[in-house]
């Protein structure tokens, strides 16, 4: 990539590489879908040449999004750094759930980072996940946590981990005797 290319040009060209890489299709396969050439989509993915709103339309009907959308996903960056007095916290008292956002989501990025706490006897299910096929990654902090997940449950102590696809239900279980504090990794498939 060229040193002089505008920031939000870069953004963009990463953001049509990454929608092309998550459906699975070569450059051959866009250029087929689309109608334009190899060598044009490629240029555009490496930042080589600003795109055309006759180009940005075309890729935004096969991606099934608006132009706003896309420009809406790569208008600012992601903070690189975010303090902890800035990550936003959400409360279930009646359920005993703390949720802290350590790194929030992005549109350009596919992982989050967050901090979840449920006090003894603290139980909460999950009917269906968010996004079919969610990434989980449940990392025990401190105290104990049960979880289950496709009909299997899962006792996990300090320092274990857990890592799954959700398809269907879950549910999050703080039997105690303490509080249970753990991270939660969040991967968009």
């Amino acid at each position: 990539m060229r040193d002089d290319v505008d920031p939000v040009d870069a953004r963009l060209a990463a953001r049509l590489a990454e929608l092309r890489a998550e459906r699975g299709w070569s450059l051959e396969e866009l250029a087929e879908r689309t109608g334009l050439s190899r060598s044009t989509l490629s240029r555009t993915e490496r930042a080589e040449t600003s795109p055309t709103a006759s180009l940005l339309n075309r890729l935004c009907a096969v991606y099934g999004r608006t132009m706003s959308r896309l420009l809406s996903e790569v208008e600012a960056e992601p903070a690189l750094l975010v303090r902890a007095a800035e990550q936003p916290v959400w409360e279930d008292r009646s359920a005993g759930f703390v949720r802290r956002s350590v790194s929030p989501p992005h549109a350009g990025l596919r992982g989050e980072l967050v901090e979840g706490r449920l006090a003894a006897g603290a139980d909460i299910a999950y009917d269906r996940p968010p996004v079919p096929g969610l990434e989980q990654h449940v990392w025990v902090l401190d105290g104990a946590l049960e979880i289950t997940a496709q009909d299997d449950a899962h006792h996990l102590a300090t320092g274990d981990c857990l890592r799954m696809r959700v398809w269907g239900p879950t549910r999050f279980r703080c039997a105690g005797p303490g509080d249970v504090r753990y991270a939660l990794a969040v991967v968009l498939p």
